[in-house]
Formats: C-alpha cells, sequence, structure tokens
C-alpha cells in the first residue's frame, strides 16, 4: 500500500507519498498561490478521490477533484458551491470537505464561510445547500472566530445518514437526526467565557470536534479555553482538560479504530498562541481524556513557537496508526506507530492550513 498524505497551504497543495511512513516523497505544488483550507480523500469508490478547496483570491472559492491522486484536477464550469438567490450571501472559503458514511456513497458534504454546510450527491461536483441550517432562528447571532465564521467540522453519522454533527466558530455544535431537516444546538456544558452569559445555548467557539472510533456517540471538542468529551451523542458535554498543560489549542483528532484513543497540541491561551513552555509536543491519551501524555520523540528541540491550526493534525486509517501534525512554520511531521516517534515529512513550506492521510 501507497500512503499519501495531502498537506493543504497558504500557497497551494502539496502532496506526499511513503511506502513506510518514515522516508517521504512530496510534489510540488499543486494550485500554487492560492490557500488550501480544506482536503479531502474519498476511499469509497472504484478508486480514490481527492478533493480540494481551492481559495482563489482573485476567482474565489472552488472545489476540485481529482481521481488519478493528483495528475489531473475537475473543475467545474459553474462555482460548485454557490448560494441560491434571495440569500444576499456569498461564499467567502471552503473550511471542510467531508465524504458521508458508506451508506451513502456518493454524498460529500461542505462546510463553508459564512456558517453553510452543503450537500452533494454526484462525489463532490456539485452542492446544494443545507437550507434548514441556513435558516436557522440562531443564526443571526452566530459570531465570528479570528479566522471568519465558518462551519469547519462535520460529523455523518457511519450508521444512521439522518444524523449529522456540525460544528462552527463562533455558534458551537449542531445536529440533525432527521437528515437536516430541522437542526439544534448541543453546547449544554461548553463554557464561552467571552460572553456575558457563559453558559449560553449557543455561541460558543468550538475549535475542532472528533468523533470516538469505538463509540459514534462519543465525541471530544477543543474549544476556545475548554476541552471536552460528550458521551451521549452531544446531549451533554464535560471538561477532559484537567491533564493538559492549557486548556487552549486548536485540533483534536482520533484514532481511526481504537476508542478513547486521541490528540491534541495545547497552545498556552488565546491572548499567548505559542506551544505551551516552547516545547513542540502533542498529547495522546488513551483514555478519552481522562489522562494525558506528551509525545515528543523526533519532534524539534528547543523552544518553538509555531501553532498547529484546527485542520493540522490528523490520523490515517493503518495499523498502527499513523499520526500527521503541520505547523504555521511550514513543517509536516509524520509518525507511524501512533505518536511515540516523529519524523519530518517536509519543511520550508508555506503556512500549513491542513492535513489528510490515506492509503492508497
Amino acid at each position: 500500500m501507497t500512503h499519501m498524505l495531502a498537506i493543504g497551504t497558504q500557497k497551494g497543495l502539496f502532496l506526499a507519498t511513503s511506502d513506510d511512513r518514515r522516508s517521504w516523497r512530496v510534489s510540488s505544488a499543486h494550485f500554487p498561490g492560492h490557500a488550501i483550507y480544506a482536503v479531502a480523500f474519498d476511499t469509497r469508490g472504484p478508486v480514490p478521490r481527492v478533493l480540494a478547496g481551492v481559495d482563489s483570491s482573485h476567482f474565489g472559492p472552488s472545489v476540485l477533484i481529482s481521481d488519478d491522486l493528483g495528475e489531473s484536477w475537475q473543475e467545474p464550469e459553474a462555482a460548485p458551491l454557490a448560494f441560491p438567490a434571495g440569500t444576499d450571501a456569498a461564499v467567502e472559503r471552503v473550511w471542510q470537505i467531508a465524504p458521508a458514511g458508506p451508506l451513502e456513497p456518493g454524498v460529500v458534504y461542505a462546510g463553508t464561510q459564512p456558517s453553510a454546510l452543503w450537500r452533494s450527491s454526484d462525489g463532490g461536483r456539485t452542492y446544494e445547500l443545507i437550507r434548514a441550517l441556513w435558516d436557522h432562528p440562531h443564526r443571526p447571532e452566530w459570531g465570528a472566530g479570528y479566522g471568519g465564521q465558518a462551519i469547519h467540522t462535520i460529523l455523518p453519522h457511519p450508521a444512521d445518514p439522518d444524523r449529522i454533527l456540525v460544528a462552527m466558530s463562533a455558534g458551537g455544535v449542531y445536529r440533525t437526526a432527521d437528515g437536516g431537516e430541522t437542526w439544534s444546538a448541543a453546547n449544554r456544558g461548553i463554557k464561552a467565557y467571552f460572553l456575558p452569559d457563559p453558559w449560553p445555548e449557543f455561541g460558543q467557539c468550538v475549535h475542532k470536534v472528533a468523533r470516538d472510533a469505538a463509540d459514534p456517540d462519543r465525541y471530544y471538542a477543543q474549544n476556545h479555553h475548554g476541552v471536552y468529551r460528550s458521551t451521549d451523542g452531544g446531549d451533554s458535554w464535560e471538561s477532559i482538560a484537567a491533564g493538559l498543560p492549557s486548556d487552549f489549542g486548536f485540533p483534536m483528532a482520533a484514532h481511526p479504530s481504537r476508542g478513547g484513543t486521541i490528540w491534541n497540541f495545547p497552545l498556552v491561551s488565546d491572548g499567548e498562541r505559542q506551544p505551551v513552555g516552547l516545547e513542540c509536543r502533542v498529547f495522546r491519551s488513551d483514555d478519552g481524556g481522562d489522562t494525558w501524555q506528551p509525545q515528543h520523540k523526533g519532534l524539534p528541540d528547543g523552544p518553538y513557537y509555531p501553532v498547529v491550526l484546527r485542520d493540522a493534525l490528523c490520523t490515517d486509517g493503518a495499523a498502527p496508526a499513523g499520526v500527521y501534525v503541520g505547523t504555521r512554520a511550514g513543517e509536516v511531521f509524520a509518525s507511524a506507530d501512533e505518536g511515540e516517534t516523529w519524523s519530518m515529512v517536509a519543511a520550508h513550506l508555506p503556512d500549513v492550513l491542513c492535513v489528510r492521510a490515506a492509503g492508497v
């Protein structure tokens, strides 16, 4: 099997391949000069498909697909994501691309700025706005985080196509149980310290949510100060930050097959966005966040300042699981043994915005 790592940066998409996940061959930039905030692998079809959210400062955002691992790219003539007439809105950026579960072949979801959810039934070529979430009565009060107002997390239920959980900054977690016809906020227990009411129904600045590999109703969230776990499908959340050196950060990633194992990259605070102790360390929990252990063997020593953004930490589907992290300093690191040891994939790239890995 060949392992492929897609690296979305501020100035293009880089595709790295490896036979052992320790030494990598990195391509030149696809879409040079264009920001890639979202990339995904769809391995449900006869050939793996790569989907890239390409953000052109001149032409605007689009989603391009490749069925030959980046040898060529296909883009529809018309914008694949466009708000219907009367919405008085325009897509500013694609923040997330997520293939649906195995029961919905060909279905792909996308999350955008402004906060909107889109559904494709043709493998990611064209998308339709999920109107019920866009028309939600809470929407006029959704805010914008530092990076903009966007849906950045989309988690279709693996066994029930009617159930989807999304998260946005700022607005919090929302979910549907009827295929997107209705949506409800699911933020009970998540704190929004920056609001007059720190425990609102919605308005939280959730940075990323990951689903447990063994229990689809168990989620893990990195919030704007706060790390949380839900064991009841999002009905309620409890803090799991006690074992971390800080409760602030952006990413959260889950093991692809083993329940309870997750990774996080803590930063000092929202006002001091650098690794705690200036140490480049990924933290892993094997008990659903009750305890955490730092992992840094092979990561840079000495004072380290770069941060890891919300989608720049991911896992693959191999056994043992691979873990990948990209930094705003343009460095990418890979671990073939679940974070125990790390090796460098690439350096001197533009700011890394997202990483995704798959066996192809």
